[in-house]
């Protein structure tokens, strides 16, 4: 009964280590992708994207692959860019998929960013950036 009790502490506190570092991790990515954000940089982004990243502008959502979503980006901050952006709420889902909420002042108006990290490998990636004008 004791070599079970301390297999399943084991296990689980290996498998809360692993949720603990991810979310560090993802931590850890956010000022990164802040930066790139506010700075209209797509090509700076993109170091932080996912294979497939679902993009989305005041609802209309996409799924693009990597080298797309960096275009459409750039496209975006081409036409409206950025005066500032900033995290203003950073948090896990019960899943414990990371994500940020962040506001963007650009040129043609304020949008409220939604961006969902997804876990891969060592690094986790952008899965989701949406764009909804304020």
């Amino acid at each position: 009964m004791k070599v079970i009790f301390t297999k399943v502490f084991l296990a689980s506190f290996l498998f809360m280590a692993f949720v603990l570092s991810g979310k560090a991790q993802a931590a850890d990515q956010l000022p990164a992708v802040r930066s790139a954000i506010a700075s209209g940089s797509s090509r700076s982004l993109a170091q932080y994207l996912a294979p497939s990243v679902e993009v989305g502008f005041d609802g209309d959502k996409q799924s693009y692959n990597a080298t797309q979503t960096e275009l459409v980006m750039k496209n975006f901050f081409t036409k409206n860019p950025p005066a500032s952006f900033d995290i203003v709420h950073q948090g896990a889902s019960n899943e414990g998929i990371p994500y940020a909420i962040g506001h963007y002042v650009g040129r043609n108006g304020n949008y409220q960013v939604f961006i969902k990290l997804k876990p891969k490998q060592s690094t986790p990636m952008i899965d989701t950036l949406d764009f909804t004008k304020e």
